[in-house]
């Protein structure tokens, strides 16, 4: 470290500089603190003037892990600076959150009213246990775009605290049932609170557990498809389906998460293929594919694929987002034998959705979504 310190004092190629930086960054993934190198407040200074922004903040980021109050400062204020790039402002939230800002929630939940940062900063909500933050969630719920909506129910669904207040609000349908979908259900019930389970099974319908009774509803879903005749769906409306429950995970026609697996060259026009699939995704799990889930010991819970762990850290690759996680603060890791995908992904669909949704999935190609979507 303090060689490389010393190349980016005595030089003065910007690319080098960025590189440089870079793979310190990449080596100090997933640890929160490590001493400052010997010259590093030198060769920080002189950084600041780069006319390389991407050296600006990632010295600046790196003064951060190095533990400079003064950039954490700076990081701060630029953090809630509305006027400031909305890129430099992302990336002063990035460097906050890896070095676990103890401060942070309170700025986070101002930034729910910020809308270039509001995403990020409902996904970085779930890494606080903060008590407001459930409720100041669930106050603008319903003002967030689909994609935020799901971002919020994730972290909701990441600690029991939280998934308290959800469960309460889906009890007074101030949010409604059908909103969760089953990878947030799995999440919840992941928890392993008993109350919380049993008050799902009620809201929200239960899982099937047996083979018969996974049978029994790819036979109901087969009905219901059918039931559509000829032209059972309307492929435009499915993809919107699509989009709410598959896409985080699937690419359909290069539009999708990579969590799972692409759909694009799958059987898809077969549909006992699709139903099999969709009702009981845990016949055949690929290895790639089998979920984890990662207890901290501030108590919150991910569920997600391992992609890459050593002594210092571990990524995990979930439904909403990639994390790396500091080994010393996690209390578990278990791979379950389950996929990824979830049981219960249609249960809160209409059967008219069911049917969009199947439709679009049986496509030979991409279609428009409908207008307003």
């Amino acid at each position: 470290m303090t060689t490389l310190v010393r190349v980016l004092r005595d030089s003065e190629d910007a690319t080098l500089h960025r590189d440089i930086l870079k793979g310190m960054s990449d080596g100090l993934k997933g640890r929160r603190t490590v001493p400052m190198p010997a010259g590093w407040n030198e060769v920080v200074a002189k950084l600041a003037k780069s006319p390389d922004s991407t050296v600006r903040q990632l010295s600046q980021t790196l003064s951060v892990t190095f533990g400079s109050t003064s950039a954490l400062t700076a990081l701060r204020e630029q953090l809630l600076d509305q006027k400031a790039d909305t890129a430099a402002r992302a990336s002063a939230l990035d460097a906050l959150l890896n070095s676990k800002d103890p401060s942070l929630a309170p700025s986070l939940q101002r930034l729910l009213g910020d809308e270039a940062l509001r995403s990020q900063a409902v996904r970085a909500l779930a890494s606080y246990d903060d008590a407001w933050t459930p409720w100041l969630l669930l106050a603008v719920y319903k003002q967030f775009n689909p994609a935020e909506q799901r971002d919020a129910l994730a972290t909701l669904a990441s600690r029991p605290v939280y998934a308290r207040v959800l469960v309460g609000a889906l009890e007074q349908k101030t949010v409604a049932a059908r909103d969760l979908t089953a990878e947030t259900v799995r999440q919840i019930r992941n928890l392993n609170q008993k109350d919380l389970n049993a008050k799902l099974d009620d809201l929200w319908g239960a899982m099937r557990e047996t083979a018969a009774d996974k049978q029994k509803e790819i036979e109901r879903y087969t009905t219901i498809y059918k039931a559509g005749y000829s032209t059972p769906g309307d492929a435009g409306r499915g993809r919107v389906v699509f989009t709410k429950i598959c896409a985080q995970c699937h690419a359909l026609f290069e539009v999708g998460g990579k969590v799972g697996p692409d759909l694009t060259g799958s059987a898809r026009a077969d549909l006992d293929y699709i139903l099999q699939n969709m009702v009981d995704p845990n016949a055949v799990i690929p290895n790639d594919y089998r979920a984890s889930t990662v207890e901290m010991k501030d108590e919150r819970s991910l569920m997600g694929i391992l992609k890459q762990q050593d002594d210092r850290a571990v990524t995990i690759l979930t439904a909403t987002e990639t994390n790396t996680l500091p080994r010393a603060e996690i209390k578990s890791i278990r791979q379950s034998e389950i996929s990824m995908m979830p049981e219960g992904l249609l249960t809160p669909l209409t059967e008219q959705e069911v049917r969009d949704l199947i439709f679009y999935l049986r496509s030979p190609g991409q279609v428009p979504l409908p207008k307003g979507q």
